[in-house]
Parts: structure tokens; sequence; C-alpha cells
């Protein structure tokens, strides 16, 4: 089996996820940088006929959907505990990361006039409706993080990742905020995590 293989920009949340997660369990990869001011290929498009990012190849395996990516690369290549076996503990994690799509529909708003658009073109009244909507979604996931120190139970796994991603956007985006102080708790332990500061904390553009 060859080199995991992601094609993708890093200044995509989804293929942060991917990079992200298969640094932090020792799994080196080649990236290519497609998408956005990038473009795609025909064979890209061939891969994937979504014409998104990322996409991976694994041996002979194509994959794309970044959640799923994630799930594969933990079953197939993380250490054991990265994702429970219990089914039980299993889903109370996975439930975060499908929960993670609504929180970037949430965030999108503020994200693409904050960081994609220039100032003369933002809509503000467009990033406020975001910020409340993500705040509010950030009050049920600080709620679930008083329990608990990771979305993945009692250690860091793979449910982390997806909420991981987009909480540096959240802190970053020059936007109002509520007080979560447990998801501020777990995103600076995610801060202390090498392969998270390598690959997630860059500029947002």
């Amino acid at each position: 089996m060859g080199m995991l293989t992601i094609w993708g920009r890093l200044n995509s949340h989804n293929v942060k996820k991917v990079a992200w997660f298969a640094g932090e369990i020792g799994l080196p990869y080649v990236r290519h940088d497609v998408g956005g001011q990038f473009g795609m290929s025909d064979a890209y498009v061939a891969m994937n006929p979504n014409r998104l990012v990322p996409t991976i190849q694994d041996g002979d395996m194509v994959l794309w959907e970044s959640n799923a990516i994630l799930r594969y690369l933990a079953a197939r290549h993380a250490p054991e505990g990265m994702w429970p076996t219990d089914p039980a503990i299993r889903a109370q994690g996975d439930k975060w990361m499908d929960w993670q799509f609504s929180f970037a529909d949430a965030q999108r708003g503020a994200f693409l006039n904050l960081v994609r658009r220039k100032v003369e073109d933002r809509d503000m009244e467009a990033v406020a409706e975001s910020a409340r909507q993500s705040g509010e979604a950030m009050l049920i996931l600080d709620r679930a993080l008083a329990g608990q120190r990771w979305l993945s139970g009692e250690s860091f796994g793979v449910a982390d990742v997806p909420m991981g991603v987009y909480a540096h956007s959240f802190f970053t985006l020059d936007m109002e905020r509520p007080d979560v102080p447990h998801v501020r708790d777990w995103y600076d332990r995610l801060r202390e995590r090498p392969a998270y500061a390598g690959t997630v904390m860059i500029p947002l553009t």
C-alpha cells in the first residue's frame, strides 16, 4: 500500500479535518492543492463528481466526504481508542461529527463575509445573524463539555476533529460570541496538540 494521498486546499475546513487527523495518528501523506483558486482537473472530478474537497486515495481505495474519511482512517490506521469499539460509546461521539454540519451552516455567513469578501462588500447583518446562530449552537456544545473533557469521551479521539476545526474559526472570527468556558477549555487543550497547531491554526483565508 502506498502513501495516503489527500486532494484539497488546506484553507478548507473539511480538508483541515483530514490532514490534522492524519498528522494526529502519525500517518504519512502527500497533499495536493485542489479547489478554490487552484481549480479542479477533469481527473479530480472523475474521482469526486461532487466537485468538492477533500478526496483521498489509500492504496486502491478512493473516498470522498470528510467525516466518512475520518471514520475510515480511524478504523484502518488509528491507534485503538481513537474510535471506540463499543457501539454505544462510539455513537455518542459520532453524533457530534454529524452535528458539525449544522454548525457549519450556522457559521458560514460570518466566515464568508469576514474572510472571503472585501470590507466594502460585507453583509454585516448576515454576520450578526450567523454569529447569533453559531453562538447558540456553541452553548449546546458547552453544556455537553461541562460533563466530559472530550467529545470522544474520556480521551481525545476522532469525534473531536470536525468541531475542533470549526472551534478555531469560531474563536478567531471577529464577531460576537457568548461565554462558553467549557468549549474554550477544550479548544485550549486542542491548541496544545502539535498536529492541530500546525494544520488547523493557520490564517483564515
